[in-house]
């Protein structure tokens, strides 16, 4: 372990954010305050009044008036990258070169390619690297992994997820505009299908071979305040079939702008039982938690299975849910710095991930089954 990072195990990690837009806001500004690991040290956005207001509420102690600034400053430990989609690998590779830690948000980048070349220089640099998949580390779905890996289940034989939201939908606000277009990367199917599928992944293992089918339904989107129509040629559904280690099947169905009836169901089977996950919204507001429920044996009730205690490592908080996941990724990370773990998701499970959507994406072109690396 390095000094500085010897250092760090003490003393807070000071943090220099990048954008201050709605997720910033509403999540990582709130978890980075309430955790004692961190400190808020500096901010830079190309809106500097957004920037300003920002420091003011919530007590961010400098704005500095650019990105290299930013990146340079002796101050900051951890560069977090919370711009749009197509503007992090510019930021990502600015933050490597000053050799600084660097998180940044899912989608890593716009394409495969670019993402495992923000690996490399990253490895090439020395400097640790982050990735915004923080559901992998949610309270529900360690607990989850562990219910799997102890045997819950006995060996598995099928798992299925289905992911709904009315976000993405053929109306969205100005704020994102950005998610349009379709070589943006930013679409339902990227950041949602991105973020859901790893999580499940992460416990129950990865598809061996997949068989696919991304759609766009929907053809136009309008901007809410300006009634401008846009065209769209993104996915806003996804479904596949695969296989997994041991012959197990696998089901997903990702679909934006559900209108009724929105959430999350995960069902698992195995041939000693059976766990089922639900979540009645796929962002997750205040009280909008997990449930488990499993049952062993034939012919048995379905029973809910409480998360256990030791898995909340948090301070206590009415934060939504979906900002505790995140704030769970920040732990996780504090936690690798101060012992040399590698809990935290970094650049190269973004890159598995990239990975994976482009398989879907060539199963969908060319009308047949691939296989996973």
């Amino acid at each position: 372990m390095s000094a500085v990072q010897s250092n760090q195990s003490v003393e807070p990690i000071r943090v220099g954010l990048v954008g201050i837009g709605n997720w910033a806001l509403h999540g990582h500004v709130r978890v980075l305050k309430m955790l004692p690991q961190y400190r808020l040290r500096a901010l830079w956005s190309t809106r500097a009044d957004a920037a300003h207001a920002a420091a003011d509420a919530h007590g961010i102690e400098e704005v500095v008036g650019s990105l290299d600034d930013l990146v340079d400053h002796p101050e900051v430990d951890l560069v977090v990258v919370l711009n749009t989609a197509p503007q992090h690998a510019q930021t990502v590779r600015k933050a490597i070169a000053a050799g600084k830690h660097v998180y940044c948000e899912w989608p890593l980048s716009v394409s495969t390619q670019t993402s495992q070349e923000l690996v490399e220089m990253a490895q090439r640099a020395g400097v640790r690297h982050i990735v915004g998949l923080q559901r992998r580390l949610a309270p529900h779905n360690r607990y989850l992994r562990d219910l799997v890996q102890s045997g819950f289940v006995g060996k598995l034989r099928s798992v299925r997820i289905h992911v709904s939201m009315d976000a993405f939908g053929a109306q969205r606000s100005q704020a994102l505009r950005w998610t349009v277009p379709a070589e943006n990367f930013s679409s339902a199917i990227a950041i949602y299908a991105g973020h859901f599928l790893d999580m499940l992944f992460a416990s129950v293992g990865w598809p061996q071979r997949i068989s696919a089918l991304a759609l766009n339904q929907i053809k136009t989107v309008t901007i809410r305040e300006t009634g401008e129509v846009l065209p769209s040629a993104a996915p806003d559904q996804l479904m596949f079939i695969g296989r997994m280690a041991g012959d197990a099947a696998l089901c997903v169905h990702v679909e934006a702008g559900k209108l009724n009836g929105r959430g999350v169901r995960i069902d698992i089977t195995g041939d000693a039982g059976d766990l089922r996950i639900t979540n009645a919204s796929a962002f997750g507001d205040v009280g909008d938690d997990y449930v488990i429920e499993g049952a062993c044996g034939q012919d048995m009730p379905m029973q809910k299975l409480a998360i256990p205690l030791q898995y909340d490592r948090l301070p206590a908080s009415n934060l939504p849910s979906a900002v505790l996941e995140l704030a769970e990724l920040y732990v996780a990370y504090a936690g690798d710095l101060r012992t040399g773990s590698s809990d935290a998701p970094t650049f190269a499970d973004a890159v598995r991930l990239h990975r994976l959507i482009d398989a879907a994406m060539r199963s969908t072109e060319e009308g047949r089954e691939i296989a996973l690396n």
